[in-house]
């Protein structure tokens, strides 16, 4: 009788590979911190995901999973079974400080300090969003603002707040042109396939595939705001499914499960390709 092995995966490791900006490991001459990976509110659905500043966490990153099944590395003389392949890639973090504002709205109704605001028993490191670089001159595009005795107070206004999503999703709509990113109402909005549009490709069809990435950066019920406020028409059938040509392997933030944090105290094993680095993360 065969038996079915299960994936490796289960196997804790000590280093992952991962694919990163060269700047999250060109350190400058004199800093105080170097990259580090931490757990926050995921802030579409608010479980714990994995996140990593730069140096003195200047730039906020999501850490993606690319995986497919019964994959590894081979790396210098080791296999790697965890065959997982982390990607870095930049994250507006008023995105995650946007979470705090409408949990603040909804809990206290009034104008606090910003550092009264983003604050978090369970995620303690949600402090070092406030040290990501022209994060406080934005905040105007999703709060009201006052100032008394040179202190700054905010409060979550919501109609600022569509308005800043619906030009996110007139830049996300553009790029998507740019790259020719089939949208056609048989692709769903977690798929990129690069071609030719259909000709039943429309405009609506670009804004409604813009909203539904840019909707996995909010809370769902934003999300069903901003559809409204973009005027998209409810789906009154559902769609068939996309034809099977799509990528068996799937990516989605890194849920915190396998213990990243470890390696904010050691170097980065780099391998540099082009202008992103692979980077092996091991134990030293």
């Amino acid at each position: 009788m065969l038996s079915h092995k299960k994936r490796p995966a289960e196997v804790h490791c000590d280093q992952w590979v991962l694919v990163a900006p060269e700047s999250v490991t060109d350190l400058p001459g004199k800093t105080e911190n170097g990259p580090v990976f931490t757990r926050l509110h995921n802030p579409c659905t608010g479980e714990a995901a994995l996140y990593l500043f730069d140096t003195n966490a200047q730039q906020l990153f999501e850490v993606k999973a690319f995986h497919e099944d019964y994959h590894s590395w081979f790396i210098d003389q080791t296999v790697q079974h965890d065959g997982r392949l982390l990607l870095v890639t930049p994250m507006d973090p008023l995105f995650m400080v946007l979470y705090y504002l409408i949990k603040a709205e909804k809990e206290q109704g009034k104008f606090q300090p910003l550092d009264q605001i983003v604050i978090d028993a369970d995620f303690p490191s949600c402090s070092m969003l406030l040290q990501c670089a022209k994060l406080k001159s934005f905040l105007h595009h999703v709060t009201d603002e006052k100032e008394i005795g040179n202190k700054k107070f905010y409060k979550y206004n919501k109609e600022k707040t569509l308005k800043w999503l619906n030009k996110k999703v007139d830049q996300t709509v553009r790029a998507l042109k740019i790259g020719n990113v089939n949208v056609g109402p048989r692709v769903q909005s977690t798929t990129f396939i690069s071609g030719g549009q259909g000709s039943d490709v429309k405009e609506e069809d670009y804004i409604r595939y813009a909203h539904g990435l840019i909707s996995e950066y909010i809370p769902k019920e934003l999300s069903e705001d901003l559809a409204k406020y973009l005027k998209l028409p409810e789906l009154s059938t559902s769609l068939p499914e996309p034809p099977l040509k799509k990528r068996k392997a799937s990516d989605g933030p890194v849920e915190a499960e396998e213990d990243y944090t470890k390696f904010n105290s050691i170097d980065l094993k780099t391998k540099k390709v082009r202008d992103r680095a692979p980077l092996l993360l091991s134990r030293c």
